[in-house]
Parts: structure tokens; C-alpha cells; sequence
């Protein structure tokens, strides 16, 4: 078999086998496959495409790259969740203590903000003490104690993605849906829980901008999971404003203390009771989402679900000694609304980016972030506003720059129409 031959194969829009994919991907993990061939398959991918079936041996053959985490230790249905990535989303920080809270086993690795989205493992480091390089050992330990443990993927697990990745970051062929999925279903699987939601974003502030992309990676990784035997099922969900009203890690994850306390944004606490039902249903936990719905709702009220994030957070080395205090930024500077009317659009990619530029996120993978920095929406789609008043809450530790005050006049879009407000959730795909 050769290198050149499955290239050109592909090249010609022609179905690969799972020796092919196999040989490709072993031979690049182990360096006996130059760069220069792994770039030419991967755009050949990105143009031809690939069916479902080859995606699924792509996935495997990534999977298998590395180690898979042995979860047999802990008894009962295990549940991870994976986002594709948006502004403002916090949401594994409440959907996995609520789920906890109500007896699902949630076994979740996350990974690191970069760009304009962030990333949960950078919300958990922001408080003080709290590891997220736990041992395969403390996270099934933690799992089997109190329900939950988030973690930080290893170097030993899929290597190939991350290999991939890098290539296609620099050759153009990221915005790949059979790439895509296979990189989130490999590290998804090889993470062994038997149920996955994943939550794909939708809009101006998300990888996926169009709902038809959105329902094709999703109906490809449910097919995937399916594969495997395990019940995946797809939300697909509106990132076309920030997801609640804090955008920043101490910011977000104070925002989700509150929401684990019943008083969060209406968007985020629906998503969060949404997915939760799912899973409860998929563990076996109830036999309706009406039922699951209910008894999410009733935990984010009596104090359960936060219970179970304050266990959770201790249980990694945690500690919030103050939640009012939390938050510690040298300015908080107002942005004034230069008009009055309705609030028609907040362009959350515009967000994400004034997030990072004051220090909230990563441009490379290099850079420290600031934990303490972000936005704060004090207006969303749909409210009015008057002139002069405050449409967002700067939090800052350096001058804030004309562009980064451009940026926000940008976002925000103040018409005297009626807007559209779009449901959080548009479709489920795979229930």
C-alpha cells in the first residue's frame, strides 16, 4: 500500500477503505508519513468529502491512536457532553453539577478556550486551587464518589487529532465536517462514556453558521456513535447573541453559581434543563423528558445542584471563598448605548474577540489568560434601550483600545423594530 495512491484516490472524489484510512493514519502517528502527503489527503478530504462510513473509519482509526480510558470501575450509565464551542458558554460548569446532583454519572474531559470562544478547563483554573490534571484513577474515583469529574485530555489520548489539527490549521482544511466530526467523535469515544450529548452552535459567534451545516456534522457524529454503541444525541442551539450575560472566565463562572442557584439567564437555564433531561432519560434515571425537565428545574431552586458544584469544584482543590469578591478587575467601564430603541443584534463573534483582546482568551496557544477580565450584557435581543444608557459592563486590567470600543459599537445593532428572538434550541437530532 502506498501513501500516494490513497491521495489520488481521494483526490478523484473515490471511496477510501479502513485499511486505507488505517494505514494513513498509523503511518503519520508513527512518522513514516511526511507532512507534505497527510496535507494533500486532508484537502483532498476537504474538497471531495467523505461518506459516513469512511468518517467512521477515520474516527476509529484516530480512537485507537492512542489510549482509551477504561471507565468499566464505575457502575451504572456514564454521560459526557462536548460543545462545539461559542461565547458565554458555561454550560458544563451548571449542566454537569445538575446532573450530578440528580444521580447521572458525568465522566467528562473538556478542553482550553482559543480564539473568540472559551474554554471550560480555563473557567475551572480560574478558581483558586483547582486541578483539572487529574490521574485516570482520581477521575474514576471522584466519578464513583460524588457523580462527577472534569478533566483535561492527556497527551496519551487520540494523538492523531491533535497531529491533524495542527496540520490542518495551517493548510486551510479545518472547516471540514467529515474532519470535524471525526475529531470530536474520537476523542469523545476514547473518553468511554456510554452516553454523549453534543451541543452544536449555530450563528454569527459559532464554527457552524448555517443550520443545514449544523444537522449534517450532527446526523454524521450521532451516525458515528451509533457505530460504537453508544446513544449519542445532537443539540443544535443559537449562538447568535452570547449564551447568558457573562462572557469571561471568574465572570462565567460566577454567572453559572448563580444559575445553579435559580436566578441565572432564562437561555442558559433552559439549554442546561434541556440537555440535563437527556441524559437523565438516557441513564435510565426517568422514563419521560417532561419528568427530567421537572426535576432539573426543581434542583437549580433547593439547593441540590449547587451542592453538587461546591462538592465538585472541593473535591479538584477548589475554593471560592467569596463570591462577591470573586471577581477582582482594576475598571469596570460602562458602554453606552448612542441611540435608543430595541436591541436587534449582538454579534457574539464581536463579543468573543473584545473578550480576548482585553486578556479573557487566548490568541495562540501561548498566551496567559486573565482570569478576572470579560463583558458583562446588560442588555440582550429584544430589550430597549434609551440613549446613553448601559448596554455592557467592561471588566478590565489593561486600557481598554479604540478597537476593542469599535468592536462593541459593531455588536450591538438598535433598530425601533420588533425583533425575531430566536428559541435557544432549534432541533434535536438523534433523541
Amino acid at each position: 500500500m502506498r501513501m500516494i495512491d490513497i491521495i489520488e484516490k481521494k483526490r478523484d472524489g473515490l471511496r477510501l477503505t479502513k485499511a486505507e484510512v488505517q494505514y494513513a493514519i498509523n503511518g503519520y502517528v508513527k512518522g513514516e508519513i511526511p507532512d507534505y502527503q497527510m496535507s494533500a489527503l486532508l484537502m483532498a478530504i476537504y474538497f471531495q468529502g467523505m461518506e459516513t462510513e469512511e468518517v467512521t473509519y477515520l474516527t476509529e482509526a484516530m480512537l485507537y491512536s492512542g489510549d482509551v480510558m477504561d471507565l468499566s470501575h464505575i457502575p451504572g450509565v456514564k454521560v459526557d457532553k462536548h460543545s462545539t464551542g461559542g461565547v458565554g458558554d458555561k454550560t458544563t460548569l451548571i449542566l454537569g453539577p445538575l446532573a450530578a446532583s440528580l444521580g447521572v454519572k458525568v465522566a467528562k474531559l473538556s478542553g482550553r478556550g482559543l480564539g473568540h470562544t472559551g474554554g471550560t478547563l480555563d473557567k475551572l483554573e480560574s478558581i483558586d486551587g483547582c486541578r483539572i490534571d487529574l490521574t485516570e484513577k482520581e477521575f474514576v474515583d471522584q466519578v464513583n464518589r460524588i457523580n462527577i469529574a472534569v478533566a483535561g485530555q492527556t497527551g496519551e489520548i487520540v494523538p492523531a487529532d491533535k497531529m491533524l489539527y495542527a496540520l490542518r490549521d495551517v493548510t486551510g482544511s479545518v472547516p471540514s465536517i467529515p474532519l470535524i466530526a471525526s475529531s470530536i467523535m474520537s476523542k469523545k469515544l476514547a473518553a468511554g462514556a456510554d452516553v454523549i450529548c453534543l451541543d452544536i452552535k449555530i450563528g454569527d459567534g459559532a464554527f457552524m453558521k448555517t443550520i443545514d451545516d449544523a444537522r449534517r456534522l450532527s446526523e454524521v457524529m450521532v451516525s458515528i456513535g451509533n457505530g460504537f454503541n453508544k446513544k449519542v444525541t445532537a443539540f443544535l442551539t443559537g449562538m447568535e447573541q452570547p449564551l447568558g450575560r457573562a462572557i469571561g472566565n471568574r465572570l462565567e463562572v460566577k454567572e453559572a453559581i448563580e444559575t445553579l442557584s435559580g436566578n441565572g439567564p432564562e437561555d442558559l437555564t433552559t439549554l442546561c434543563v434541556e440537555i440535563a433531561a437527556m441524559m437523565l432519560k438516557h441513564a435510565g434515571i426517568v422514563k419521560t423528558l417532561s419528568d427530567g425537565k421537572r426535576m432539573a428545574r426543581e434542583n437549580l431552586h433547593n439547593g441540590k445542584a449547587l451542592g453538587k458544584f461546591t462538592e465538585f469544584i472541593q473535591a479538584q482543590g477548589g475554593q471560592i471563598a467569596d463570591l462577591a469578591t470573586f471577581v477582582q478587575a482594576n475598571e469596570q467601564i460602562p458602554f453606552l448605548a448612542k441611540k435608543s430603541g430595541i436591541v436587534q443584534k449582538i454579534k457574539a463573534y464581536n463579543i468573543g474577540l473584545v473578550s480576548m483582546k482585553l486578556g479573557g482568551g487566548r490568541e495562540t496557544k501561548e498566551d496567559i489568560i486573565d482570569p478576572m477580565v470579560g463583558i458583562v450584557l446588560n442588555r440582550k435581543i429584544g430589550d430597549r434601550v434609551a440613549c446613553g444608557e448601559t448596554l455592557a459592563t467592561i471588566y478590565a486590567n489593561r486600557p481598554v483600545s479604540a478597537d476593542i470600543i469599535a468592536s462593541l459599537e459593531e455588536a450591538f445593532v438598535i433598530t425601533e423594530d420588533t425583533p425575531r428572538i430566536q428559541p435557544i434550541i432549534f432541533e434535536v437530532i438523534g433523541a
